[in-house]
């Protein structure tokens, strides 16, 4: 075999290489010349374009600043105001239960936690190893509701800058759960039922919760060093709403009387101390029938930045009405909703939104809700008014086979209970104590 093509193989190269460096010296000269247009945008319209990003998602946002340094230096970085500013809180985003007793903060999950998206349905893994000394107790708009564990400090955590507020330790919350319960009174506490955030204009910090065991709404502000409740009191089947920084809820009668929907809103500073308004009366429900055992209960959930009412019966031949809270603080309470834009709401003790255009197991325009007389995940159509199962296979006896469908993963967020604890709903039964970072906890 003659050896000319090898012998001729250096010069082709090193033409190649003057090629190479001709073109790259003639490309940056190029660029030199000729700008791109995208680079040289005005600032205030590069922030104008990044706040209408922003109004989508946040990651998105931090996208658009990573693309040049020009449009970096425009547009405001998200890092130390994530928490104080809520235009950055990650609202669509929830922590992702996997199941299997995955805890955040298990030592098989290296340190990592997984997020999902309830319009877009996109995931993230991010790293977070302060959960080897924090465990998450509720999540509001995204932001991560946790408490240290040596001492009991409530911390919020923006899950994708890191951004942490401090707030009051979580035992001095423990003179406020009912004396009448049986049982730890931490395992009341950390049953976290509703939390509200909330931004003052000088960027005050405030947190609402509320706990099944407690009868008051306990509030403090970020810094402060106890926590303090309200000085009126009220009973609560089911979970309140948190919605732009309020809190609001149902209060059913024990009689056949009108449901009343009650807002509370934010803390107010009253000269050198925060106080908490008592609930104030925007609405009332339809009464339900004297003479039927078919009840109705309400629920509130958010979707698509407002609030809407579920009438759910209690009977076996189970119906569902919708309606705007809007409609009813107008006094407007016959206008049924029959479209809810496509999404699907879970229904649970918390209630959720979810985009069906995002999980194609989900469907939309329907609600999703534990059949407890027939024993299964039942998804009710608002247009035909029929009901079917959301999911394969039978809940009865809480087995449900893994790997499990994104529908139940999904419904575990509405109990956090579980949703926490790395377990997925009807998959084993729930119990009060749970072996984490080998010790024994009760609640969360």
């Amino acid at each position: 075999m003659s050896s000319s093509r090898y012998q001729n193989r250096p010069t082709a190269l090193a033409a190649c290489r003057s090629k190479r460096r001709r073109c790259t010296a003639a490309d940056a000269a190029a660029a030199t010349r000729d700008p791109s247009p995208w680079e040289s945008l005005q600032e205030d319209l590069l922030e104008l374009i990044a706040w209408r990003v922003l109004a989508g998602d946040l990651r998105d946002y931090i996208r658009f600043r990573a693309v040049c340094p020009h449009w970096r230096s425009s547009t405001t970085c998200p890092r130390g105001r994530c928490i104080v500013d809520r235009r950055f809180h990650p609202r669509r985003w929830m922590l992702l239960p996997e199941g299997h007793g995955l805890y955040p903060g298990h030592g098989k999950l290296r340190g990592f936690v997984r997020f999902f998206n309830l319009s877009t349905g996109a995931f993230v893994r991010v790293h977070l190893p302060l959960f080897r000394d924090h465990c998450v107790l509720d999540s509001v708009d995204g932001i991560l509701l946790l408490q240290r564990d040596h001492d009991t400090a409530i911390r919020l955590l923006h899950p994708f800058t890191g951004d942490i507020l401090d707030f009051p330790p979580l035992e001095t919350l423990l003179r406020y759960v009912s004396s009448k319960l049986v049982g730890d009174k931490w395992h009341y506490a950390r049953r976290i039922g509703a939390a509200s955030i909330n931004v003052s204009a000088d960027q005050v910090v405030s947190l609402m919760m509320w706990s099944p065991g407690m009868v008051q709404v306990a509030f403090a502000t970020s810094g402060e060093q106890q926590w303090r409740a309200s000085s009126w009191y009220f009973n609560q089947i089911f979970s309140p709403l948190a919605f732009q920084g309020k809190l609001y809820m149902v209060r059913h009668h024990l009689t056949y009387g009108e449901p009343e929907i009650l807002q509370i809103d934010p803390p107010q500073l009253e000269g050198t101390e925060f106080w908490l308004p008592p609930p104030t009366l925007i609405a009332k429900c339809p009464a339900n029938a004297v003479n039927t055992s078919d009840s109705r209960f309400y629920h509130l959930v958010e979707c698509d930045s407002e609030v809407l009412v579920i009438a759910l019966s209690a009977g076996i031949h189970r119906k569902i009405s919708v309606y705007r809270l809007a409609d009813f603080m107008l006094g407007r309470r016959t206008l049924r909703v029959t479209s809810i834009g496509g999404n699907a709401i879970f229904i649970g003790m918390r209630n959720l939104c979810v985009s069906s255009k995002a999980f194609p197991t989900v469907v939309g325009d329907t609600i999703v809700f534990h059949h407890y007389q027939q024993g299964y995940l039942a998804q009710y159509h608002l247009r035909s008014g029929t009901l079917e199962p959301a999911s394969d296979g039978t809940i009865a006896e809480y087995a449900i086979p893994s790997p499990t469908c994104i529908i139940y993963h999904i419904y575990t967020c509405c109990f956090r209970e579980q949703w926490n604890k790395g377990h997925i709903t009807f998959q084993g039964l729930l119990t009060i104590n749970w072996r984490v970072k080998r010790k024994w906890r009760s609640g969360a």
